[in-house]
This record gives structure tokens, sequence and C-alpha cells, in this order.
């Protein structure tokens, strides 16, 4: 393995809950009531496929950039300021680092979202290359975003692992023909199952990780 490609929120950020009460609140607020389902149907969507999913499904007036307007204003705050990285990353990525890995974040999020994050956590230096859905225009499971990655990252698919914590990521690694990595999250534990029968690799905590370094 030569190169290490991570997903942020509920990966290296300790974020999810804050993204189930924006949730909440969104719905909220427009008389809504939030749908068991929806976590799990917006999972691996960018920001901008999962205004669009949300739009057509509640048959909202507001348009899609509105919404999306609306979400990172109610976001960009948690990230700038108070957006944890998990007990044990920092230290597990200067550990790859220093071995020599070259290090790539693929997520959902915009720019405007996990650069101050990443900087202030102490690690945005740390990566080589950035990819996002909405740059590669497809769902994470389809893979595109972990090629789209390895080809800036110059490696070779199968010289590439993805730590993800969502099924969709591990199966999106899958048909990238990548290494996949499942990492736990308790906001998605009701879904384990089936992210690790697919997974080449399950990680509880980054805490005194060693693998590839």
């Amino acid at each position: 393995m030569q190169a290490a490609l991570f997903d942020l929120d509920g990966t290296l950020f300790d974020s999810l809950g804050i993204w189930e009460d924006i949730d909440r609140r969104f719905f909220q607020e427009r008389g809504l009531e939030l749908p068991a389902d929806y976590a799990g149907s917006i999972s691996g969507l960018s920001f901008r496929q999962t205004a669009e999913y949300t739009k057509e499904r509640f048959d909202l007036k507001m348009s899609v950039d509105g919404i999306v307007s609306v979400w990172h204003d109610m976001c960009l705050d948690e990230y700038v300021h108070r957006v944890e990285l998990k007990p044990g990353a920092g230290a597990y990525l200067k550990k790859l680092k220093r071995a020599g890995r070259k290090l790539a974040v693929v997520t959902t999020l915009t720019k405007e979202l996990y650069e101050p994050a990443l900087k202030r956590n102490g690690v945005y230096d740390l990566f080589d290359v950035f990819a996002t859905t909405d740059e590669s225009s497809a769902h994470k499971k389809t893979g595109k975003v972990y090629l789209l990655a390895a080809s800036r990252l110059q490696t070779p698919p199968n010289e590439c692992a993805v730590f993800e914590d969502i099924a969709e990521g591990i199966e999106g690694a899958k048909a990238a023909h990548m290494t996949a990595c499942l990492v736990y999250d308790r906001h998605n534990a009701d879904r384990l199952d089936c992210a690790r029968r697919s997974a080449d690799h399950y990680i509880e905590s980054y805490e005194g990780l060693e693998l590839w370094t």
C-alpha cells in the first residue's frame, strides 16, 4: 500500500452528530418530520446531490442552491471552530506520512468546510491531494471519487487503501479496486454489519493503530 485515502465525516472527523442535529433543525423549521431512513438514503451523496434528493422527495419550494446555502450556513461555524479529529487520528496520519505513504482526502464536504477544520486540527499539510464527490459528479459507491484521488496522487488503484465509515464508501473502494478499511463510528453502528462483510479491514479506533506504518 502506497497511498491512504481518507473520508472525513465519521472517518477522520467526529462530526456525524452535528449533521444529525442539522437535519433535525432543517426539517423542524419547515414543519416536516425527519424520516428514519433519511440518513441512509443520502449516505455517500455530495452536498448538491443531497439537496437535489431532499428537494424532490419532500417537494420543497426552495431551490437546490438555496438548500445548499442553508446547510452551509448552519454547519460552517461548527467546522471552523469545533469539529475535532477522532482520538488517535492525527497521530496515525503522521505515522503514515513518516512511513512514506501518500495521503488524500476523499469527501462529500466542500472546501469551505473541510479546509478550516483540517487546518485547525493541525493535519491539513499532511495531505497531498483532495477530491470531492462534487468534482467526480458521482455517488461514492461508483468509486469515481477514489479514482480521481488516485489519479491526482499518480498511484495505481491497487496500491491505494480507502478509509471509510459507511457501506457505500466501502462499496466504492471495492469498485475502484482498492483496499477497503472500515472505520467504526457510533452514529453508523446500526449499519455496521453490511459494511464489515465487504471491508478488507475493520478499525474500531486509531489509537495505537500500526496498519501500514
